[in-house]
């Protein structure tokens, strides 16, 4: 058995512009980070040879991998081509949240399967793949952020080039700003799941039009800003740019926000919060703010949703077990 675990994330600054409508006209960019809350695959030999198992939310069995409805793990095991093997998916933390499910799943499942081959997979492959699977072969309306964020891992500045190229860089800051950084951050379930693909589908071309395309431009700018500020320790810097960078988001499509969710947004600001956003795409998932600590449990009260406590994930997907491969006679 080979385990497989893979960081969800949450961004900063700079979403939308990983889309292409926008990076193939502007060069787009991002700062974000993974948390400690995963995505797990596991990947065994199926007793049965002849037939692929998958458990997830449900459980299919067949005997051409042609044939499976789960059209992720259908692509990934063509492309792979792997077959005659079990497959598990768990997660923390479940899929419309807003923190990149769907990609950490890619990038874990591909991890997976190469280990399965018993081959070595760089984190830039390993991106660069998941992105083709979900954008050109599924077709999804989705960006490069969350591929590349889930295989590399850690609190990144990550650019998206015209020629396609994606340049991912460490944010270098003092370990202690780090934690501090850390410390400072909330986030809160706003009990909604959301489906990304419609809001995805408007944001698309709304980004590359008008006055839509100013504000992804200067969410671009908040990106780079909030990139040099952390780099001179300035971490009081997040809470202002997350409030500007959410002023902008949530004109970019209809959906992006809704009455419950900025009243959940306004309560946290008025309690204490410095600045704040919602995660992914909108609509629902997560809602991510800056506080001080001397004021988070009055934000804590005012906003009566659920907390989720996380810290940051350094390490990207990797191979966290690997058991003995089992013999058949």
């Amino acid at each position: 058995m080979i385990i497989v675990r893979t960081p969800f994330r949450i961004s900063f600054a700079g979403g939308g512009s990983d889309i292409a409508s926008f990076y193939k006209k502007h060069d787009g960019c991002v700062l974000s980070t993974t948390i400690n809350k995963y995505m797990y695959i596991s990947i065994h030999p199926n007793f049965e040879l002849k037939q692929t198992v998958l458990k997830y939310s449900q459980t299919e069995t067949v005997d051409d991998i042609e044939d499976i409805e789960h059209n992720y793990f259908r692509q990934v095991l063509i492309n792979t081509n792997v077959s005659g093997v079990e497959l598990v998916s768990t997660a923390d933390i479940p899929s419309g949240t807003g923190l990149g499910s769907s990609s950490s799943f890619t990038v874990g499942l591909l991890q997976a399967l190469y280990a399965y081959k018993g081959k070595y997979i760089s984190k830039e492959r390993l991106a660069s793949e998941a992105c083709e699977i979900e954008i050109e072969q599924l077709k999804n309306p989705i960006g490069k952020q969350d591929q590349y964020a889930a295989a590399y891992g850690g609190l990144n500045f990550i650019q998206f080039r015209r020629d396609d190229s994606v340049i991912v860089e460490p944010i270098l800051m003092s370990r202690k700003s780090l934690r501090h950084l850390e410390s400072n951050l909330m986030l809160f379930y706003t009990k909604r799941l959301h489906s990304a693909s419609e809001i995805l589908k408007e944001q698309k071309v709304n980004i590359v039009a008008g006055d839509k395309e100013k504000n992804q431009l200067e969410m671009c700018e908040l990106a780079r800003t909030l990139r040099e500020e952390l780099q001179k320790n300035n971490i009081d810097a997040m809470g202002e740019i997350l409030h500007q960078n959410w002023l902008l988001k949530r004109t970019l499509a209809t959906g992006i926000t809704n009455p419950a969710i900025d009243e959940a947004y306004d309560k946290a600001i008025n309690a204490g919060a410095v600045g704040g956003k919602l995660l992914g795409a909108g609509g629902g998932g997560f809602l991510l703010f800056y506080v001080p600590l001397d004021r988070q449990d009055n934000v804590k009260k005012a906003i009566e949703l659920p907390q989720l406590p996380m810290a940051f994930d350094r390490q990207g997907s990797a191979v966290i077990y690997v058991g003995d491969k089992p013999d058949f006679i």
